[in-house]
């Protein structure tokens, strides 16, 4: 990749910024101070909590880290931060206000800016192209893709609206894709603003496999559902059949069984559930579940990395499934523009080269491996972004969510969660092994 000049590095950290603030301001102006500060769920923190902590982490790495100006509040630092406070418990502390939250992350934004236009973007790790104000960017936007999931579980009306629908899908694919085997290079070495857990680059084989074109439709796994699955213990590891047994779970998460059909609550909105359309909000267990049912099982990590990143034709791993271009509308469903997932096979020019659609975007897909780092793993610049996470009790999800920012999401870009959560726009695809008369 080329590296940007000074001057164009500060205007793309300046851009993103900016395009992340307006989503954080749009996100918390849509409520009123009484939903602002309700907890809507034990499982997410009240949004002002939200918008206030996406201010002190701007404070801390860039006023005072990158910038080494005085602190404006740190009489809040632990208040706002994340490890010292569970999210049920987050609405009994002391928490800015609404008004003097916004107040806050404004005064914060005014100084970044300051410091954006001064600090030389070379010479450390943390400003080395604007590393840390693309870190700060990120993080804003994970956030507010949490406070869209909170939009999701908080009741009432509508108060969030699409400006317009998804494309429509395109034509007919096939069902599923091979997917060479043999080595690719998984990770990122080189990739800017790529977070530690991305990092080193390193070669990985796998054998050949098939997978799903497209993710599992709302439509498929209603045959899942309607043929008696989640109350068929075949399907279900262990864990996933205690879980879904001790929580009753019948049906992803805002679906309901209407006398005409599975109807769904979408921000407020009660609607049909369409069939072509990803399945969403389901967990770990009930994506393993669906795939043993269907004869198939979830893809590993390394496998959706190759499908989305490697091109046959020239051994290369791209930076994302159409090549090194950063998303446009034309290539995914991100930011969410729509407020929903696309029907599948709406982003034709979104396609890897072994043609595998709607990678980015739509909805996080849940892989069957466990977080852990890769060979060589240097946590940067913290350990509690990635490291304290490592092990058996986090699956991996890759791809990005229609609510995922562009700034938030590449090839590389690896989430993580609990197997059971369901609140996160999670979904999935299915692979089977390739058998050897099918490689040739």
């Amino acid at each position: 990749m080329t590296t940007p000049s000074t001057p164009d590095l500060r205007a793309r950290a300046a851009e993103a910024l900016t395009r992340a603030r307006a989503r954080s301001v749009a996100l918390t102006d849509a409520v009123d101070d009484e939903d602002l500060v309700r907890q809507h769920s034990k499982l997410m923190s009240p949004l002002v909590w939200d918008l206030a902590h996406i201010g002190s982490q701007e404070e801390l790495w860039l006023v005072r880290d990158v910038g080494g100006r005085e602190p404006l509040r740190p009489d809040i630092d632990d208040i706002y931060d994340a490890f010292q406070h569970a999210r049920a418990d987050r609405p009994s502390l002391p928490l800015l206000g609404p008004a003097e939250a916004r107040a806050y992350v404004r005064e914060v934004r005014e100084k970044v800016f300051d410091v954006l236009d001064r600090v030389p973007l070379e010479g450390s790790p943390l400003t080395e192209q604007a590393f840390a104000f693309g870190m700060i960017t990120q993080h804003e936007q994970q956030h507010d893709e949490t406070m869209l999931a909170t939009h999701q579980l908080r009741r009432g009306d509508p108060v969030l609206h699409a400006p317009e629908p998804p494309p429509a899908r395109s034509g007919p694919l096939p069902a599923e894709v091979l997917v060479p085997g043999g080595a690719f290079t998984m990770g990122t070495s080189a990739e800017p603003w790529a977070l530690d857990n991305e990092r080193p680059a390193h070669e990985v084989a796998v054998e050949a496999f098939w997978l799903d074109t497209v993710p599992v439709t709302c439509g498929a796994y209603t045959q899942f559902l309607d043929s008696g699955g989640y109350d068929d213990e075949r399907w279900w590891s262990p864990a996933g059949w205690a879980y879904r047994t001790e929580h009753s779970i019948t049906a992803p998460r805002f679906w309901k069984r209407e006398q005409d059909g599975w109807w769904r609550t979408r921000f407020g909105v009660y609607e049909r559930v369409p069939a072509d359309e990803p399945v969403v909000h389901v967990s770990y267990y009930e994506a393993e579940a669906y795939a043993a049912w269907a004869g198939r099982r979830l893809p590993t990590e390394a496998e959706w990395e190759k499908a989305a990143r490697f091109d046959p034709a020239t051994g290369r791993s791209r930076r994302y499934p159409w090549g090194d271009d950063d998303p446009d509308t034309e290539h995914a469903n991100l930011g969410q523009r729509h407020l929903r997932p696309a029907p599948v096979g709406a982003y034709p020019a979104g396609a890897s080269p072994t043609g595998v659609h709607q990678l980015i975007g739509d909805v996080w897909e849940w892989t069957s491996t466990d977080f852990h780092g890769y060979p060589g793993f240097a946590a940067f610049p913290y350990r509690e972004y990635s490291e304290v996470f490592f092990g058996p009790e986090y699956k991996v999800l890759r791809g990005g969510s229609f609510g995922t920012d562009a700034a938030a999401i590449r090839g590389t870009f690896r989430n993580w969660d609990y197997p059971i959560r369901r609140q996160i726009f999670a979904g999935f695809r299915t692979a089977r092994d390739a058998a050897p008369g099918e490689v040739g």
